[in-house]
């Protein structure tokens, strides 16, 4: 029997934050799965350096570029760039996410929530709306990570879940909207990933409070990159081509 193709013979999928704990297992899953990749990253060049020969190990094509993402001009260009030089785009995967403070909504600085705001709600907003005419020739995926915080909320990580939830509210408009054009767009509610943000967050938290998030979820334990990566993979592929407009909760329990 043959395989099932999972992803068109042409085009690249492109990651936005392919350089960070997650969007890097991204980028590897879809190469191994057998796609080129074009992903950003905003400052780490050693690190997307790794990722792009981890994708070229595969025997796949990637590329790597510095984009700001609330620099709207600067992500169509990288988007534009991408389909030309690859022919098109056929998946998009929003792996990016704020490192923030750990903060009651009350203590909230002004100046970080406008910071977050602006590189993680208009980013993807700005990802999203320069992506959507390059997939609507022949349709593609959009799969963005979200957050569990909007199923149950976690205390001190709203500056996390509120962005996410404008994620979510465009992923759903899209789905409806571009549905017609065989554009399909997910999400993944992540609980807590051990990896790339949580690793530099848990620096500082104590043993006890790290701990206690552990037991916040039914299966008593964190999420992996390869763990989310996995999922991401599904919505994109073939496997899921009669998924939309829906949002999978990878959180261990944490929101049952």
């Amino acid at each position: 029997m043959q395989d099932e193709q999972l992803f068109p013979n042409d085009g690249a999928a492109v990651v936005i934050g392919g350089s960070g704990g997650i969007g890097r297992a991204v980028c590897q899953a879809l190469a191994k799965a057998g796609c080129d990749v074009a992903f950003t990253y905003r400052s780490n060049a050693t690190a997307a350096a790794e990722v792009q020969r981890e994708v070229e190990a595969e025997g796949r094509v990637g590329h790597a570029a510095a984009v700001d993402l609330v620099d709207g001009e600067g992500v169509a260009a990288f988007l534009n760039g991408a389909a030309e030089r690859f022919g098109r785009i056929h998946t998009l995967v929003l792996a990016t996410g704020a490192d923030i403070s750990m903060t009651y909504v009350a203590d909230i600085d002004p100046r970080e929530w406008q910071r977050t705001i602006d590189g993680d709600l208009t980013g993807c907003f700005n990802a999203l709306r320069a992506a959507i005419p390059l997939l609507r020739p022949k349709g593609g995926a959009i799969v963005a990570i979200t957050s569990a915080g909007l199923l149950r909320h976690p205390p001190k990580d709203i500056l996390s879940v509120v962005p996410k939830a404008g994620v979510e509210a465009m992923i759903r408009g899209i789905a409806r909207e571009e549905g017609r054009h065989g554009i399909r767009a997910n999400s993944i509610a992540l609980g807590v990933i051990d990896t790339g943000l949580f690793t530099r967050l848990g620096e500082r938290l104590t043993p006890e409070f790290i701990e206690a998030m552990k037991r916040n979820t039914a299966l008593r334990r964190f999420g992996t990159a390869q763990e989310a990566a996995d999922a991401a993979l599904f919505l994109a592929s073939a496997k899921s081509a009669f998924v939309t407009g829906h949002s999978l909760a990878l959180d261990g329990g944490f929101s049952v």
